[in-house]
């Protein structure tokens, strides 16, 4: 979301836009690291195809993903923060040529967030957000805005060791394993992905993940040694 970035780019004192396919990245510099920031779109198309970008145009060294999620988790709860530790697309199903879950020609279903990017991510979502539970597992991503309890429920049951669902992380986690990039992803839990989840979801981006995701890429950078 654009909310989510602004802060971000505010970080940054010398930001330049460039447009490829149709996204504006933002290049520039955060606490002495060279930074590309985008917005990474809604979706697993969109965000594979942003992510193909940063590694194939802009030939990142390590990708970073923020934002929102629901949560599904036992203890996982609005305003908690979850650093993921793997990624797997929950509605990818080839059955029965391939087992539900798994990626055609990849022989796995989950893809792993790079461990020393996603430790040192966890470390700073707990420095800069003192108040906020930091949980760390596994995230699922689908192109589907999960907000049913029905929904919510069967999904717990499918994957009982998910914490949090959303929309691109595990497309991201692919691009970045076929180009051999490290990548990391942090999402503050907005809602429970039940029948509650339809609430004042630009409110809570505004005053509470658009900050969140801020001091902790800001946490994160100052801690990161540079390439």
């Amino acid at each position: 979301m654009h909310e989510e970035l602004a802060p971000v780019l505010a970080l940054m004192p010398d930001e330049h836009k460039v447009v490829v396919a149709g996204r504006e990245f933002w290049q520039g510099h955060l606490h002495g690291h060279e930074v590309v920031a985008v917005l990474a779109r809604i979706g697993k198309v969109a965000a594979a195809t942003t992510a193909t970008v940063l590694a194939e145009r802009f030939q990142v060294g390590r990708v970073v993903f923020t934002g929102v999620a629901g949560g599904l988790g036992p203890g996982v709860q609005v305003g908690d923060v979850v650093v993921a530790s793997e990624f797997l697309q929950h509605d990818m199903d080839a059955s029965p040529i391939f087992p539900r879950h798994e990626l055609p020609l990849y022989g796995r279903s989950r893809f792993a967030a790079d461990p020393a990017l996603a430790g040192a991510l966890c470390e700073a979502a707990r420095v800069s957000l003192q108040r906020a539970r930091v949980h760390r597992g596994l995230v699922v991503s689908g192109d589907r805005f999960v907000s049913t309890t029905a929904e919510a429920r069967a999904l717990q049951a499918e994957l009982p060791d998910a914490l949090a669902v959303e929309m691109e992380g595990a497309a991201f986690a692919q691009v970045c394993h076929d180009f051999d990039v490290p990548f990391a992803a942090v999402r503050t839990i907005s809602d429970r992905a039940d029948d509650a989840a339809h609430g004042d979801f630009l409110q809570f981006i505004r005053t509470v993940a658009s900050p969140y995701s801020a001091a902790i890429v800001e946490a994160l950078l100052r801690g990161l040694p540079r390439y």
